[in-house]
């Protein structure tokens, strides 16, 4: 439905489906892995990680301030539907954040059954260069663990 997790505070939630408009708007610490969403999706989130193993609507990221995301975009499309004026996003190039991110596919596979959970864990070296990390701009300078392991990140301006 929309609104999924509308003002979360802690916890997780693993759903074998598509969330629907507005899905983890304001978001503040839960950790959540759905298999799509629609338009407005992460807007004004401030913690807690998203992770969206299809399509997002529009306007992804709106307001976003906090948090970490993580988009699987096999066909190339994310790029249009997310907000630049708030969020970056890359290629999984940190070993802390993608050892993040198998773990919640994992336990969303175990605690859902998904079958396209699985097929990605089953075949992440394949499955990984389809993933999108995205992160809000004004975390880049106070964020915990860099998003590249090679090189010290700079913020867009």
């Amino acid at each position: 439905g929309n609104t999924v997790l509308y003002g979360a505070t802690a916890g997780k939630l693993f759903a074998a489906g598509r969330a629907g408009e507005r899905f983890a708007v304001r978001n503040s610490g839960a950790d959540v892995v759905v298999e799509g969403c629609g338009a407005n999706g992460c807007e004004y989130m401030t913690g807690g990680i998203a992770v969206i193993l299809g399509k997002t609507g529009k306007n992804f990221g709106a307001g976003m301030t906090g948090g970490m995301a993580f988009v699987y975009d096999e066909e190339e499309q994310f790029a249009r539907n997310a907000n630049a004026d708030n969020i970056v996003w890359q290629r999984l190039a940190s070993s802390h954040w993608e050892e993040r991110l198998i773990e919640l596919i994992g336990e969303h596979a175990k605690a859902t059954g998904s079958p396209w959970a699985h097929n990605i864990i089953d075949d992440w070296d394949n499955m990984r260069e389809h993933f999108w990390q995205v992160c809000p701009k004004e975390m880049i300078e106070r964020i915990e663990h860099p998003l590249n392991d090679e090189e010290e990140v700079v913020a867009a301006e």
